[in-house]
């Protein structure tokens, strides 16, 4: 009994191993793609990745600071919104500054009355000179000269800070300097900014408060070719480029509109790490014509080929 069981036991083992054997070889079936990645189109073309931003005649996106420091009093403006030159997008809180802008102000009507005193008491003193010399003084008549030119350099200087405080209290409304729209804003009411841009609690750095771009909404997209490939690029008059949509299937050309001439350490487009590496780039901008039935975005990181017009495959 004792032996049957045993070999009973030895062959549920073998049928065990062989089962456990044939399911593990058995591999699921792999899910495709969610997406076809993108393909060169030309027969020697240069891989380059891109990132989509406002079309510029020259730079980025605007990126907005503050001159002035302070609390954020109230936005004006919202994503997306198209603004003009000269329109308000943010204030700050500037009670301190009209303090003392007032206090400037008053410094006017004070160094006013003191000049007009002076003069008064000079030109008595004058008058007096010119019907009898011997009436006043050459001393006092001199000291109340001086007393009208430090009189009148009191009521200049008063002006001067007068006009150097309204000044500084206009900085603390930022507007913008050119129609454009609003893109991205960094910053919320109760936050404090400075000249350094707002303070971003998840990237621990800081960033610009406002950022703009173009008024037509015309984007552009710049990409970053490795220095080792930078020979190989084809002249701008025969330069052919296609970008390719993450997520989907679709295929734009581009147009050649300049090379930042300028080879820079290489950054990681997704995260914006600027640490120095040993790989440098060189920015190359396209333009391109938005197709009507798709939504693209300033920032968003496409894969750019870029080759010869003679050397597209049709």
């Amino acid at each position: 009994m004792r032996n049957k069981l045993l070999i009973g036991i030895a062959i549920f083992g073998i049928l065990l191993g062989l089962g456990a054997a044939f399911f593990m070889k058995l591999r699921p079936k792999s899910e495709p793609p969610a997406f076809t990645p993108a393909s060169n189109p030309y027969r020697s073309g240069i891989y380059a990745n891109g990132i989509i931003e406002s079309a510029q005649k020259n730079g980025t996106n605007v990126n907005i600071y503050p001159e002035v420091s302070g609390t954020v009093l109230k936005i004006f403006v919202h994503e997306g919104q198209q603004v003009k030159a000269g329109e308000p997008l943010l204030a700050l809180d500037d009670a301190v500054q009209r303090s003392t802008t007032e206090s400037a102000k008053a410094s006017i009507a004070v160094a006013e009355a003191t000049l007009a005193n002076v003069q008064a008491q000079y030109a008595k003193l004058k008058a007096s000179w010119n019907l009898d010399p011997r009436s006043v003084s050459k001393d006092a008549l001199d000291t109340a000269a001086n007393a009208v030119r430090a009189g009148k350099a009191s009521l200049e200087l008063a002006r001067k800070q007068y006009d150097a405080a309204r000044a500084l209290l206009g900085k603390y409304t930022l507007t913008a300097r050119e129609d454009g729209t609003v893109l991205a804003i960094n910053t919320s009411v109760g936050s404090y900014i400075s000249s350094q841009g707002g303070y971003n609690s998840y990237t621990g750095g800081y960033v610009p408060v406002i950022v703009m771009g173009n008024a037509e909404n015309a984007l552009q997209v710049r990409c970053y070719v490795d220095e080792i490939l930078i020979q190989r690029l084809p002249k701008p008059d025969r330069m052919s480029a296609i970008m390719s949509i993450r997520g989907t299937t679709l295929k734009i050309p581009l147009t050649f509109e300049r090379f930042e001439p300028n080879v820079t350490p290489k950054i990681e487009l997704s995260s914006q790490r600027t640490e120095r590496v040993d790989v440098r780039v060189l920015p190359v901008i396209f333009s391109f014509k938005k197709p009507a039935n798709l939504t693209l975005y300033p920032g968003q990181l496409v894969d750019i080929y870029i080759g010869e017009q003679a050397a597209k495959n049709q």
